[in-house]
């Protein structure tokens, strides 16, 4: 049987920041493009993958759509393409909305086809009556996302709110400068001006060129450092824009300034009235269930939301290799109440498989969801040398494995369905004197078996482990007690 699991795309590909759209009957992920090992966020041109709407588990690489010197602002190669988002304009072409680096512009592409490859069209910029028609900088142009509405009108969505105090206000006019604007614009400068424009996300209409702004960026949602009173407390905006329309209604998806999870807003419009709705999903469960400590190690968060059929689904992304420079796209189904509500969703194994992974066969043990040991800190810091070192997803020459596995590990997945299973086969190397205990729980209460393990090797090799399995859907873990550090490869099940 064909199945899927997280990541969902293979594990050399590293597509962070995804913006699941359906066109045409195919779910379209566009997204940054990390590599294994990166030194730097988002290293690559952007490339798309897609899998048709009733297969999700059947995923094909589009190729690479934009390249980063296509934008003329990126002649020179020195700037790294960030988080993208695309619509299908009125006009049934498809256009890529993109930012650079912390560079002040949005640029936008266009293509006749939703996987390119995309052409630049042009930065988006005020008509001549307005501030001259310069590019759009207001508010700190950053992860742009943009809905074509049923109506055909287009909205803008951008922001970044840093938690350190930085100057992103509006820019200063001379008197002249002023009285030459119309009487509205005037006034929304001003209103603008009393405003922490750059703390906060942003959003504002476009012309149906795609290109020109209608008017002056507005305020849709408070920042982390302005949500007193707000309803946003301890989840304002950081960064991470993404906007759908769910059964008439407008969710905002976002990062907060927790930065590991993504959150939501709704309204009944497209650019106002947004209220607080609650954490989607973080990439170490914190908040599920009032868990207070990481499930997996911490890192930012980017994804968005995608109706396939009668199923929705959250992408968001993980991070491997000890950095922030090698993220790799996951998703999960999530449950939309009658309210119109959204309940967090789970990180698991399995996610877009659509039911347990079979308890059969071979599995890469970095589709682990759950990697844990007494070092792993429940606040994102990787400018601490421990957050390098912790246990972790990494790649050596193609191979993807768990590593740095030491004294009160946790290796969890979920979910399997058991069906007389009677070995657990574990492939791993390194240098270790300890018990390895397979159980159904975290805390290691539900065992299933052990097997004790003395190993000074340095290649990959197969252990057995006996196990006495209840036939089900269950969680695996693997918790590790002893001296030395190991590494694991792949995670095998056998029938008795």
């Amino acid at each position: 049987m064909e199945q899927i699991f997280n990541p969902y795309l293979p594990l050399w590909e590293h597509i962070p920041d995804g913006e699941p759209h359906v066109f045409n009957g195919r779910v379209y992920i566009y997204g940054s493009h990390d590599r294994a090992g990166g030194t730097a966020y988002c290293e690559g041109h952007y490339c798309v993958w897609s899998a048709p709407t009733d297969n999700l588990r059947d995923w094909r690489c589009d190729g690479v759509s934009y390249r980063r010197t296509q934008d003329p602002s990126n002649a020179g190669d020195d700037k790294q393409l960030w988080a993208p988002d695309v619509t299908q304009g009125p006009d049934g072409r498809y256009y890529l909305y993109y930012c650079f680096s912390f560079y002040p512009e949005i640029g936008v592409a266009v293509s006749d086809h939703p996987a390119g490859p995309f052409e630049f069209l042009g930065h988006v910029h005020y008509p001549p009556h307005i501030l001259g028609g310069k590019t759009v900088q207001e508010g700190m142009v950053f992860d742009p996302a943009v809905l074509t509405d049923d109506d055909g009108r287009v909205f803008l969505y951008y922001g970044f709110a840093p938690a350190c105090e930085k100057d992103f206000s509006f820019p200063e006019l001379t008197e002249e400068e002023l009285d030459a604007l119309p009487p509205e614009i005037r006034e929304r400068i001003e209103a603008m001006k009393a405003l922490p424009v750059g703390e906060n996300s942003m959003v504002m209409e476009l012309e149906p060129d795609m290109l020109t702004a209608k008017e002056l960026p507005r305020v849709l949602i408070p920042g982390g450092k302005h949500t007193a009173g707000t309803g946003y407390e301890g989840h304002g905006f950081f960064e991470a824009s993404s906007i759908r329309k769910l059964n008439g209604k407008y969710y905002f998806v976002y990062s907060s300034h927790k930065s590991h999870e993504l959150c939501y807003a709704v309204s009944d419009l497209p650019d106002r009235g947004f209220t607080y709705g609650g954490i989607l999903v973080s990439n170490g469960d914190i908040g599920l269930n009032g868990r207070e400590n990481p499930v997996y190690p911490l890192g930012n968060n980017h994804g968005g939301l995608v109706q396939i059929g009668e199923e929705l689904y959250v992408f968001y992304h993980r991070q491997t290799n000890g950095t922030e420079f090698s993220r790799q796209g996951c998703a999960e189904r999530i449950e939309l109440q009658p309210d119109g509500s959204i309940s967090q969703a789970e990180i698991t194994s399995c996610g877009l498989n659509g039911a347990p992974l079979k308890a059969a066969g071979s599995y890469p043990a970095s589709i682990a969801c759950h990697l844990t040991d007494p070092s792993v800190r429940n606040v994102i810091d990787y400018n601490d040398p421990k957050m390098a070192k912790q246990i972790r997803v990494t790649e050596r020459q193609n191979v993807s494995f768990v590593t740095a596995i030491r004294d009160g590990a946790v290796i969890g997945y979920k979910y399997f369905e058991f069906a007389g299973t009677g070995f657990l086969g574990l492939e791993l190397r390194g240098h270790l004197n300890g018990t390895v205990t397979a159980a159904f729980d975290e805390a290691g209460e539900k065992v299933i078996g052990a097997i004790e393990l003395s190993m000074a090797q340095d290649d990959w090799q197969m252990v057995l482990m006996p196990v006495s399995a209840e036939n089900g859907t269950h969680a695996l873990y693997l918790l590790y007690e002893g001296e030395g550090e190991w590494e694991f490869k792949t995670l095998c099940f056998f029938s008795d």
